[in-house]
């Protein structure tokens, strides 16, 4: 054995494939750490990408890191240890394989295979059996590949839900080996056993109307952006967010809505880039989930989505369209935009356009600076709801969903599937001066009313709720203070300074880690009251 300051410091990575578990980490690393031992290496540095295909290299941070840093000459090691050849990659194209290790070899840092019989010491020998492991690698995942499909196809032509979201309308239940309908299963959850199977039924009434309705539409002849706009009126949301051109077109183009199992519609097979399979290509069984819409419903919308392809928004036709609103009204705003039937949804502007500021651009058109700003604000607030969102269901994961409503302008959150929490952004005001008063001979007070002062506006249907009111600056780019306050007043809108009576009342936060604690407490003691006067 040598001394460690006599051993050559060198680098490991590790993979373990979704598709291939014949090989665990651990075991990578223990083969690895034996032939450091026996040819005089110190592993100073370990790569790792657990549960990562080796089809392709996108989706390895750990390679792409190794590989950064070699060509970026900041290794600090002198080699690179991997398991195997199909360890360093199982990419189709055996080449791609052989790049990404000259890459290493051309930066004086070469690859050992620790469980091969070869040495990879670049020998005619070698080298052919190199590039034969390359290929087989290659070939597994192919084979590998045909064999799931092949699984999948007959089990989806038997009428079983083959993995991914239920989608909305919707929810996957278990069933058992003998055909014995079994639990639920929540978003993300998987099934116990192998032997069992995954069927769909119906998801909440709520999203079944809703469905219901999309269809009704678009049998009717309205097209996706007059259906979204329908059902944001309605106030519903998909998955916690408000509706879009493409989820509306998702539902409507899905044959499972009449009862049909229907998989392969898609494919990227071997990480190649999606594209859609020829309808007689699609495997699948009738009849076999309960149908949300009739066969003739279903079609009539088909006819309409066609229609709607053959005269697909452009460019042209979108400055067109708006040109004309313009002439009608006069006047343009985002929030006319976005409620007229008949005109391109924010979507499409944002695809054509970038965004309404280069689309009042191309119209020659000079927005009012007071809607300007006001539209400014509504992206700043959408913005900052987003983040203070995301950072609660961070926080407390196992606790917290999220949901959108009016383009973003609100949200809710559901707490431990019991209890809802409204968030309401007030906004800053200035202090503004009170009107002249006639001189009464007393010393007057002074013309100033005491500020500052946040607007609090609710929403009706929210005023119930547990609410989180989040103090925000004059422009919406931060939030001063949090209080949980356990509902709001049934006036449409509140002025809050500090020190008022209301703020009084409520829980203030010192951080958001006290948020769910917070909630929590206020729900217990307004259940408590509820269930004491019955």
């Amino acid at each position: 054995m040598l001394r460690n300051d006599r051993l050559i410091p060198v680098a490991q990575y590790l993979r373990m494939s979704t598709e291939d578990q014949q090989y665990s980490i651990v075991n990578q690393r223990d083969q690895i750490q034996k032939y450091a031992r026996e040819h005089g290496f110190d592993i100073v540095k370990t790569y790792e990408d657990p549960g990562k295909s080796g089809v392709v290299l996108k989706y390895r941070r750990g390679l792409s890191a190794l590989l950064q840093d070699v060509v970026g000459r900041e290794a600090t090691f002198k080699a690179i240890l991997v398991y195997d050849v199909s360890r360093w990659g199982r990419f189709q194209n055996p080449d791609e394989a052989a790049h990404y290790e000259f890459l290493c070899a051309n930066a004086g840092i070469p690859l050992h295979y620790c469980a091969e019989q070869f040495s990879n010491d670049g020998t005619a020998s070698s080298s052919i059996f190199k590039a034969l492991k390359r290929s087989m690698a290659a070939e597994f995942s192919r084979e590998l590949g045909e064999k799931v499909f092949r699984g999948k196809a007959r089990l989806a032509g038997m009428g079983f839900w083959m993995g991914g979201p239920a989608g909305y309308g919707y929810r996957r239940r278990v069933v058992s080996e003998q055909g014995k309908l079994g639990r639920f299963l929540k978003p993300g959850e998987q099934k116990g056993l192998r032997t069992d199977r995954i069927t769909l039924a119906l998801g909440p009434r709520k999203e079944v109307e809703g469905v219901q309705l999309i269809f009704a539409m678009a049998a009717r002849g309205a097209n996706c952006t007059d259906i979204v706009r329908a059902l944001n009126r309605k106030h519903l949301l998909i998955h916690g967010r408000e509706w879009n051109d493409v989820t509306v077109l998702e539902i409507l183009s899905n044959p499972k809505y009449t009862g049909a199992n229907v998989w392969h519609r898609r494919t990227i097979r071997l990480h190649t880039r999606l594209r859609r399979v020829e309808p007689q290509d699609w495997i699948g069984k009738p009849q076999v989930f309960p149908p949300i819409v009739d066969q003739q419903t279903f079609d009539r919308a088909q006819a309409t989505i066609k229609r709607m392809r053959d005269s697909h928004w452009s460019a042209q036709k979108v400055v067109r369209k708006v040109q004309a609103f313009l002439k009608t009204k006069g006047r343009l705003t985002e929030e006319l935009i976005v409620t007229t039937s008949g005109m391109p949804c924010s979507g499409t502007i944002r695809r054509y356009f970038g965004s309404y500021t280069h689309l009042y651009a191309a119209l020659k058109f000079t927005p009012d600076p007071f809607h300007a700003e006001r539209a400014a604000q509504a992206r700043r607030s959408a913005k900052l709801r987003k983040e203070l969102g995301e950072k609660l269901k961070k926080l407390f994961p196992d606790h917290v969903d999220l949901f959108f409503s009016k383009r973003g302008a609100r949200s809710v959150l559901r707490i431990d599937d019991a209890f809802m929490v409204s968030i309401l952004f007030c906004r800053q005001e200035e202090p503004r001066r009170k009107p002249p008063k006639q001189r009464t001979g007393k010393r007057p007070g002074p013309d100033i009313i005491p500020g500052p002062f946040w607007l609090a506006t609710s929403a009706p249907e929210e005023r119930a709720h547990i609410t989180l009111l989040c103090l925000a600056s004059k422009t919406f780019d931060r939030i001063s203070d949090f209080y949980v306050a356990e509902r709001m007043g049934s006036q449409d809108y509140m002025r809050l300074r500090r020190n008022c009576q209301f703020l009084r009342k409520a829980i203030r936060l010192r951080s958001l880690e006290g948020f769910y604690s917070a909630v929590t407490r206020v729900w217990t003691l307004k259940k408590e009251s509820l269930e004491a006067h019955g």
